[in-house]
């Protein structure tokens, strides 16, 4: 199968993709921003490496799938073959990048800031759509940088490439139409919203400490804040400054039970999920299941963590707390508070960027969830 015939069937598989960046996409393949050897976080099975030299053929068929390519581990210190450690650059999933593009929805002529180059295939879209001049990329890690740089060369683009941290966007070419962010956000860097154009939009992948990831839009309001609304849900690598850690606690722990049962907080509704992240935005969460259908919740805060387990002989579920916050109690609360409102969907909540921060709203910015 030829390249051409490879992107057409990719393109068909992208539900998001309208016409305006089909061609794009043949314009600049994907297959000239990925590495020789890298790893396949693959959709359906479990991740691989490719290797362009050893089996082309295998490389091509997962460069022009729909899995996210990783391209570095561990900020380059683990070799991309082990496949274990933290994921840390990569050529995002052709079906997130489809999604993200078209809320961008930008006019010919706009201006864009990409916060992580990463390996540059959407800063070559954004250019090849828009005109280098129009691509700022900014990337924080040099080696990454150098990679991208080569990469858009050989592509036939040379949009506007900075390295430095994201975070603080790149103010020498504000204010911008659109922003366009490819990292993981926890709280959005007020800079983003000071360097965009009254009406401009800032595109990300909002991933709040507690369960999932959505890409976000928020449009600058013109009078210092930017509001707007969730979309699909996303994973992506968190911005470098907001990587969070394991507490190192010490002490014992207060032990209690409940009768809500943990897999109802974390399963029952993405609605769920955002009302609890957002009452409780200092509240990380994981989960996983264990044999015989037991059920196990961790809950941690800078200061304070708890364990939640479910199991299915026991009417009552086992919660360990320590620290001076009751993790489990407050997002009990949290949960039943959202089950309280009627249980709203996701689409009915919202974000509003300021000044002094932002906050999670339901169904009007004038009614902040706190």
């Amino acid at each position: 199968m030829s390249v051409d015939q490879r992107i057409t069937a990719l393109a068909d598989r992208l539900t998001d993709l309208d016409e305006s960046w089909r061609g794009v996409f043949h314009a600049v393949p994907r297959h000239m921003f990925v590495p020789d050897r890298a790893w396949c976080d693959a959709v359906d099975g479990p991740g691989h490496l490719i290797d362009r030299g050893a089996d082309p053929e295998a490389w091509m068929d997962a460069v022009y799938s729909n899995a996210a390519i990783i391209t570095q581990l561990d900020d380059g210190a683990t070799e991309i073959a082990e496949g274990k450690g933290d994921y840390t650059s990569s050529s995002s999933s052709p079906v997130v990048v489809a999604a993200a593009l078209g809320l961008l929805d930008p006019f010919d002529g706009d201006e864009v800031l990409e916060i992580g180059t990463g390996t540059g295939w959407t800063a070559g879209l954004l250019a090849h759509r828009l005109g280098d001049e129009n691509v700022t990329s900014i990337e924080i890690d040099q080696a990454v940088l150098s990679t991208a740089t080569e990469n858009l060369r050989r592509a036939g683009h040379a949009p506007r490439l900075v390295q430095g941290d994201g975070a603080v966007g790149w103010a020498e070419g504000a204010p911008y139409d659109r922003i366009h962010v490819t990292c993981g956000v926890c709280e959005v860097p007020y800079a983003w919203v000071e360097q965009t154009r009254p009406g401009g939009v800032i595109v990300l992948p909002w991933t709040p400490r507690w369960e999932g990831g959505y890409l976000t839009v928020l449009t600058a309001a013109g009078d210092g804040t930017a509001v707007g609304r969730f979309y699909g849900g996303v994973g992506f690598m968190l911005l470098r400054s907001q990587r969070w850690d394991l507490p190192q606690l010490e002490g014992s722990y207060r032990k209690s039970s409940t009768h809500l049962d943990p897999r109802r907080v974390v399963r029952t509704s993405t609605g769920a999920d955002i009302a609890v992240a957002g009452l409780l935005p200092e509240v990380y969460g994981a989960h996983a299941d264990q044999e015989g259908g037991e059920f196990h919740l961790s809950l941690w805060s800078e200061d304070s963590d708890a364990q939640v387990h479910y199991a299915p002989d026991y009417k009552a579920v086992a919660v360990l707390q320590r620290g001076p916050r009751d993790l489990w109690d407050e997002v009990e609360a949290a949960y039943l508070r959202w089950v309280s409102w009627g249980t709203p969907s996701k689409a009915r909540f919202g974000m509003t960027v300021t000044p002094e921060g932002q906050h999670v709203w339901l169904d009007s910015p004038d009614n902040a969830i706190a």
